[in-house]
């Protein structure tokens, strides 16, 4: 059994229960290190104008209690100690493995200002005679994201923030909002699993939404830089988290819902409880898709309906063409009548350009200018598509639960159709995460492939054999004719993908999409699937020359 990877801060800041940080599967991304984004500069914020905010946003709660100078001031915020500025307010919250408060005197002596933290951590090692005001409350966690819009100037009252919650369609939908705004003259900004990005500045992600400080830092330094919107990703851990607690939400926007992440929820309905979250009233305008029985759930009056023959914007007369880009007509509120194509295949990915459209709208701008802004997308690790020459078509996609591997793998064999060719899907399952998915996704992606080529994906702390013996498991059970290998080296399952695929076939590379590393015991090796797959059709393409 690989040892166990090294202790990342977020396992003590989170609940007892949660085990799993977020919904960037394989970890903390490269520069992390160097700190979340903030804005140049701050105005001083008194201690007590902290707790004062607290009790406000918390009221059934007791205000904090304040042991120390009270007028002292913060300009900063962080749940890191290795991520202390001077000034900084350090929240010290109670996790799973450890307590923030273990790590106050590395704080302190990068120059932290003021300690948050709950009763226990106060009585800790050096917080106990700190030098620097401690405020104690029960609910720190929920109580951070408060604490910090107030430190970065309350940053989503000089923003429109559009949040897009659900299980699948989150990345791509942000991505199409963002480009139809920015076609409609905003200035925009784009938090997600992927990447945060502001005009040409990117930063890769550790989560698929940042920790409550670094949010509020983000979104301050995008409104100081000239942000007018910003479209941003909302997990469910992120509103189980209180990562997005001090947040307002010009639109809240709701996808699907499917099984995921029941290693961290209880069941499937605390997941949708979680997810219901951005619907409580935080949300100006909301945006659903009522695909699902999920989605109808949260329509109440005023609500924006997506997706079905009777919701309120809705896609008719939906044409695919061979080089994936669909067609289609938009109808909307108003007797609205729009063309519209996306460079995405896939019916979901017309219900996602659907749910970009429909929010911009609720943000006040026009349709028809909006979906000039949709045509060129291209969303990575996300149904991409990477060219070599080769007379097939080789994708690499990020799907990695059940729901989204069986309409990834129904998209592609649609596409096939015609042509005759065949599906050849590489595919393995995370380590350290939701088992049960396994034999679902390994018995999927059987059914829907010809050849499947069971490998790993991010083992983590896991035996990588038993992870892949249970994705057999399923692909055996599967009433399918179709063959299967197991290849534990995931650039050797892609090479014998590649070098198995003939005129009209498509191989797919699922589950890894964006990430460029392969986490192993306790290292993170460089792994992309895209450049992987590119190495590969190079080869083969060369052989061929």
């Amino acid at each position: 059994m690989p040892a166990a990877p090294p202790r990342t801060f977020d396992d003590a800041a989170g609940p007892a229960r949660g085990r799993v940080p977020d919904g960037a599967s394989d970890g903390p991304a490269s520069g992390a290190d160097a700190g979340p984004l903030r804005p140049v500069r701050t105005v001083p914020v008194t201690v007590t104008a902290v707790a004062e905010r607290i009790h406000a946003a918390l009221p059934g709660e007791a205000a904090p209690e304040i042991a120390g100078d009270a007028a002292a001031t913060v300009t900063g915020a962080t749940l890191r100690a290795h991520e202390v500025r001077p000034g900084d307010l350090f929240a010290a919250l109670p996790g799973a493995r450890a307590h923030g408060a273990d790590f106050a005197a590395d704080a302190l002596a990068r120059g932290a200002a003021a300690v948050l933290t709950d009763a226990a951590g106060a009585e800790r090692g050096a917080l106990r005679d700190a030098g620097v005001p401690v405020l104690v409350h029960a609910d720190p966690r929920g109580a951070i994201g408060h604490a910090s819009a107030l430190v970065y100037g309350d940053p989503s009252t000089r923003l429109d923030v559009l949040g897009v919650t659900g299980t699948s369609g989150k990345t791509t939908s942000v991505y199409l909002l963002e480009a139809a705004l920015a076609a409609a003259g905003a200035g925009t900004g784009l938090i997600g699993t992927v990447e945060t990005r502001l005009g040409g500045q990117r930063l890769p992600s550790a989560f698929t939404t940042p920790e409550a400080p670094d949010l509020q830092a983000i979104l301050a330094r995008m409104a100081d830089d000239g942000a007018t919107h910003v479209a941003m990703e909302v997990s469910s851990h992120a509103l189980s988290l209180g990562r997005v607690a001090g947040t307002r939400f010009a639109v809240g926007a709701f996808t699907n819902l499917s099984a995921e992440h029941l290693d961290f929820h209880a069941d499937m309905e605390d997941y949708f409880a979680a997810k219901a979250r951005l619907f409580d009233g935080r949300s100006a305008a909301e945006v659903v898709c009522i695909d699902t029985s999920w989605g109808r759930r949260l329509v109440r009056e005023g609500t924006v309906t997506v997706g079905t023959p009777d919701a309120d914007w809705r896609a008719e007369e939906i044409v695919a063409l061979p080089d994936g880009t669909q067609r289609f007509t938009v109808h909307g509120p108003d007797g609205l009548v729009l063309p519209v194509a996306v460079r995405l295949p896939g019916a979901f990915n017309v219900t996602n350009a659907l749910l970009a459209l429909a929010c911009g709208a609720a943000a006040g701008y026009d349709p028809a200018v909006l979906a000039r802004g949709l045509a060129e997308v291209r969303v990575p690790g996300r149904m991409q598509r990477v060219e070599a020459g080769q007379p097939f078509l080789a994708v690499v996609d990020y799907a990695h639960k059940p729901a989204a591997v069986a309409a990834l793998l129904e998209t592609l064999r649609a596409g096939t159709a015609d042509s005759g060719g065949r599906v050849l899907t590489v595919l393995g399952c995370g380590g350290d995460r939701d088992r049960a998915k396994r034999p679902v996704m390994g018995r999927l992606a059987a059914q829907l492939s010809d050849h499947l080529w069971v490998t790993d994906d991010n083992p983590r702390t896991e035996d990588p054999a038993a992870i892949r013996a249970a994705v057999l498991d399923g692909a055996r059970s599967a009433a399918a004719g179709s063959e299967i290998d197991e290849v534990g080296d995931r650039r050797e399952a892609i090479a014998a993908a590649v070098g198995a695929a003939r005129a009209g076939d498509v191989v797919v590379v699922a589950g890894k999409g964006h990430e460029t590393g392969q986490q192993i015991g306790a290292e993170k090796f460089p792994f992309s699937d895209v450049e992987e797959l590119e190495r590969a059709l190079a080869r083969v393409q060369g052989g061929r020359a």
